[in-house]
């Protein structure tokens, strides 16, 4: 029997023979695209965009802009909540390496970029609409996404995390369509010009940016050179040192090839964004990949994949999880700062 509240992680391959595991939430955005009859087009399309856009960012003794590939692995964390063996795939994110083809190396990349969480699902499609039903005119429920947010840093905190990797993730997702962007004067040689979100308060952010502070992590929203709009980043610690240019390259090639592909709306837009921007999925100047996507057939399956999590993971553990998140502490610094700004506020 293994100690209670323990985390295994396995490893799978994103190339053009990926076969989703079963314990994939199908809402994934590597998943979705290993679904049909154009999965292995999707695939192999999918990764000639990441490592064109590598190659694009990454220009300095490169004149060919091929000196770069980059390999996508899947990484998935099953919890082990009682320590009978039992698992359940809390959360998958994606690893890149690069591998060098001039120097003959290979070169880790981050760790993090794309966000997978059935307990997301659950929160924001069970959980969520109840509370709506109810409260239509109130606030999300004051603890909303505190269970989600302390097994993710349980997990980053884990011997199983620090026996595998050595930084901190850094998540990458689009920017919200419900809030303004205001282009500031930062400029940084990888990850561009930066963006404020509506005067960059924390306690204004979007329910995404709430979700991810409860995580622990910190946001800031860059669009790099060649990009039509900006990417937000979820990091702990310091994004801008912390990370070499080729992570961070590695990090921006591998999410916005994703999000031209979910949204090319705002991410394929044939415009870039301006000074003052607001994402919309309504905007209709932007050009189409050539990849197969269900956009509509995403969103239902996050409802059923919330219910699933409901049934095979909240409600067999209710009483541990209660207990087990109540005398977990909040150990991040991003965290501290949210709660002290709010207290505040």
């Amino acid at each position: 029997m293994t100690k209670p509240f323990t985390y295994s992680i396995s490893s799978i391959r994103f190339d053009e023979n990926y076969q989703p595991a079963d314990s994939t939430r199908l809402t994934t955005n590597f998943a979705n695209l290993a679904r049909g009859a154009s999965r292995q087009e999707n695939l192999r399309k999918t990764l000639t965009m990441i490592n064109n856009r590598f190659n694009a960012l990454a220009h300095w003794d490169n004149p060919h802009a091929d000196r770069y590939s980059v390999e996508v692995d899947i990484i998935s964390a099953d919890l082990d909540v009682e320590g009978n063996g039992n698992t359940f795939p809390v959360i998958e994110t994606l690893q890149t390496t690069i591998i060098d083809h001039k120097e003959n190396t290979r070169i880790d990349g981050m760790i993090g970029n794309s966000f997978s969480s059935y307990v997301r699902d659950y929160d924001f499609s069970v959980v969520l609409p109840a509370h709506f039903a109810q409260n239509p005119e109130c606030p999300p429920p004051e603890d909303f996404g505190d269970l989600h947010g302390k097994l993710f840093q349980h997990l980053l905190n884990s011997d199983a995390y620090h026996a595998r990797f050595n930084k901190q993730p850094v998540i990458c997702l689009s920017v919200s369509t419900s809030k303004t962007y205001y282009r500031t004067g930062n400029q940084h040689p990888v990850l561009g010009t930066e963006y404020r979100q509506d005067g960059g308060s924390l306690n204004k952010g979007s329910l995404t940016d709430e979700y991810f502070f409860k995580m622990g992590l910190s946001v800031r929203y860059f669009m790099p050179e060649g990009s039509a709009a900006p990417l937000a980043f979820y990091f702990a610690g310091d994004l801008l040192s912390d990370y070499t240019d080729l992570e961070l390259i590695s990090a921006i090639s591998t999410m916005e090839t994703f999000q031209k592909i979910y949204r090319p709306e705002i991410y394929n837009a044939n415009a870039a964004a301006a000074q003052v921007y607001q994402p919309s999925l309504n905007y209709q100047d932007y050009s189409l990949t050539q990849i197969v996507y269900d956009r509509e057939e995403r969103s239902q399956l996050a409802v059923t994949q919330g219910r699933f999590t409901q049934e095979a993971f909240i409600q067999p553990y209710q009483a541990i999880l209660e207990e087990w998140a109540t005398n977990y502490p909040v150990q991040t610094p991003a965290l501290k700062q949210t709660a002290a700004k709010r207290q505040a506020a």
